[in-house]
């Protein structure tokens, strides 16, 4: 008796999947061709610095030390932020084209792209160049490569619906990223001091004075343009993408001096678990304190 109901809504259904693919197919080509770029087609001694002499803190950057490790998965972040990119430019332009136009789902694009994603990563990477990546570290360039996919596709619909509103959002997400770029500094600070260098004023007093301040302009700029005050949701998410997966790309592309090597974890991570706790801890309660000043003077 329901036969044509239940004929709909798998039609609307296929109506919302058709979409979703046809952002899934390129996103998955151009991840799975700069995997193949990196990892088979380019000089491994530029693209992963092999031997590469980063000074006396840091001896070791054969193709298995623990920094030479952290850039394979690595790519994985820097190949999602080149997907953020490209997400925000398309649904950008086709949402000022159609007011119509709706972004599909982030999850459904997700889904379509995670299992030739799962595959073909380790594929790559287990069988190109050499040295080829054992199955650990195969796996795991694959999860950070699939997690930094989820955080590049989520601003999707934002953009398209509501562009000044994730502009926004993006420059609250760069202020909270100072912390948590510069935070984990403090792993550096003894090494700091017994060398006479002043770093740590920049790590932990200059560059989170820097993030609190550009949240108070964003604060009164919200004010004056009335928009509604974020989530601690959306900052969050903000604050990760920003981080995680745009600087990466930015760091690539825009500061290697023209090499193109993949950076290591420790221009973005602590080593040291507590220190990263920390940070995210710290950066957690600057969320919730700005929301705290702009529930008092921004709309919902």
């Amino acid at each position: 008796m329901n036969t044509a109901h239940d004929d709909t809504r798998r039609s609307s259904s296929g109506h919302r999947w058709l979409p979703a693919l046809g952002f899934a197919a390129p996103i998955t080509g151009l991840v799975l061709g700069l995997m193949v770029k990196w990892f088979a087609l380019s000089n491994r001694y530029v693209t992963f610095l092999y031997h590469h002499d980063m000074g006396p803190r840091v001896p070791d950057t054969r193709p298995f030390s623990p920094v030479t490790r952290s850039r394979y998965w690595m790519a994985g972040l820097v190949a999602a932020g080149a997907v953020a990119f490209l997400v925000a430019g398309a649904n950008l332009i086709l949402g000022r084209l159609s007011r119509r136009y709706r972004a599909p789902d982030w999850w459904r694009i997700w889904i379509l792209c995670a299992g030739p994603l799962a595959i073909g990563i380790p594929a790559i990477t287990m069988t190109s160049n050499s040295p080829t990546l054992p199955v650990r570290l195969a796996s795991l360039t694959a999860a950070a490569t699939l997690a930094g996919l989820a955080l590049a596709l989520l601003p999707g619909r934002i953009v398209a619906e509501r562009p000044l509103e994730a502009a926004f959002l993006g420059l609250d997400g760069l202020s909270l990223a100072l912390w948590l770029v510069a935070l984990p500094g403090l792993e550096y600070v003894p090494d700091w001091i017994a060398g006479g260098s002043r770093l740590w004023l920049l790590f932990l007093v200059l560059l989170p004075l820097a993030g609190l301040a550009g949240l108070a302009i964003l604060t009164i700029l919200r004010m004056a343009l009335r928009l509604p005050r974020p989530t601690a949701w959306e900052l969050s998410l903000a604050a990760l993408t920003v981080t995680y997966i745009l600087l990466p790309i930015v760091h690539h592309v825009a500061f290697t001096g023209g090499h193109y090597y993949i950076s290591n974890m420790d221009n973005f991570f602590s080593r040291d678990l507590g220190i990263q706790a920390l940070t995210f801890a710290a950066t957690a309660a600057v969320i919730w304190a700005t929301l705290r000043a702009r529930r008092a003077v921004l709309p919902r």
